[in-house]
C-alpha cells in the first residue's frame, strides 16, 4: 500500500517538451488545471501528496518518474536518456533524503529512465529502450540486489517506455497492449488487454486498490472495472502531446 506521492508542478516551458506526438502543443492553463484534477485523484486514494515547485529550466520535469525509483527498501536516482533532462535529477535528492535512508544513483554510461521499470513484488523488470541501456539496466540490478530484490531486461520494439504499454494491477493483473500481449515474460499473468485503438490507457497506475486510468477510454474502463477494480478517470491529454501518461506524473510510495 501506499501512503505517499511526490509531483512536481508543470512549468509553462513545458510547451517546448519533448514529444514523438503529433497532437499539437499543450494548453498550458489546462494542464495545470489536469495535473491538479490528478492531485485529488491521488488524495483520493489516501495518499499525502507533496507537490514540489515548477522548474522552467526543464520543460518535462512534471514527469518526476523518470528520473527516481522508489523501492520499500531504498530509492534509486536515475540518469535519464534525453540529455535535456539529466538535470532535473540534481534537486530530486535533497526531496529523497527526507524520506529514505538509503539512496543510490545510476551513472553514466548507464541511462535510465524509470518509466522503463516496472516492479511486481520483490522483482523488477526493466525495458531496454532509447532511453535506458543495458549499463543502466545493469547497474539498477546490481542496486535492487543489495537490497534482496532482483530484475530483468525486456527489449522494447514499438514503445517509448516499458509503461506506456504495460501496467501492473497487483493481484497477478497485468494491463497489456501491441507487443506485450504475447511476450513471454509476462504470460505467467492474468493479461487483461487493451486494444490497439485505446492504446495509450494501458499506462494506468494501481493505488491501493484503486486503478487510475487516463479519461477517454471506455472499453479499457470497463476491462478494468470487470476486472473488480475501482476505476478514477483522469483528464490527462496535455500530457499526452508530450509522450506522457498517468505513471509519469508521480513518484509513489
Amino acid at each position: 500500500m501506499f501512503t505517499k506521492a511526490i509531483v512536481r508542478t508543470p512549468a509553462a516551458s513545458m510547451i517546448k517538451g519533448l514529444t514523438s506526438a503529433s497532437l499539437g502543443v499543450p494548453d498550458f492553463d489546462l494542464a495545470l488545471k489536469q495535473h491538479a484534477e490528478y492531485i485529488h485523484a491521488l488524495e483520493a486514494c489516501g495518499l499525502e501528496v507533496i507537490c514540489l515547485e515548477a522548474n522552467t529550466q526543464y520543460p518535462d520535469s512534471t514527469f518526476v518518474e523518470d528520473v527516481a525509483l522508489l523501492t520499500k527498501k531504498c530509492a534509486i536516482i536515475t540518469n535519464p536518456g534525453a540529455p535535456s533532462r539529466r538535470g532535473e535529477t540534481e534537486g530530486m535528492r535533497g526531496v529523497l533524503d527526507k524520506h529514505f535512508e538509503d539512496i543510490e544513483v545510476i551513472q553514466s554510461p548507464g541511462t535510465l529512465e524509470a518509466g522503463d521499470v516496472m516492479m511486481v513484488d520483490s522483482h523488477f523488470f526493466i525495458g531496454l529502450s532509447a532511453r535506458t541501456n543495458q549499463s543502466g539496466a545493469d547497474q539498477l540490478i546490481a542496486h535492487l540486489e543489495k537490497y534482496g530484490f532482483n530484475g530483468s531486461v525486456v527489449a522494447l520494439e514499438e514503445v517509448l517506455h516499458l509503461k506506456t504499454g504495460v501496467a501492473y494491477l497487483e493481484h497477478n493483473n497485468l494491463l497489456a497492449c501491441g507487443e506485450f500481449l504475447t511476450h513471454p515474460d509476462f504470460q505467467k499473468f492474468n493479461i487483461l488487454p487493451i486494444a490497439s485503438v485505446e492504446s495509450y490507457a494501458a499506462n494506468c497506475i494501481w493505488v491501493n486498490d484503486k486503478v487510475l486510468i487516463p479519461f477517454g477510454y471506455p472499453k479499457a474502463r470497463n476491462t478494468i472495472s470487470n476486472a473488480g477494480y475501482d476505476v478514477l478517470e483522469v483528464d490527462v491529454s496535455e500530457f499526452r502531446k508530450l509522450d506522457g501518461g498517468l505513471s509519469c506524473l508521480s513518484l509513489r510510495f
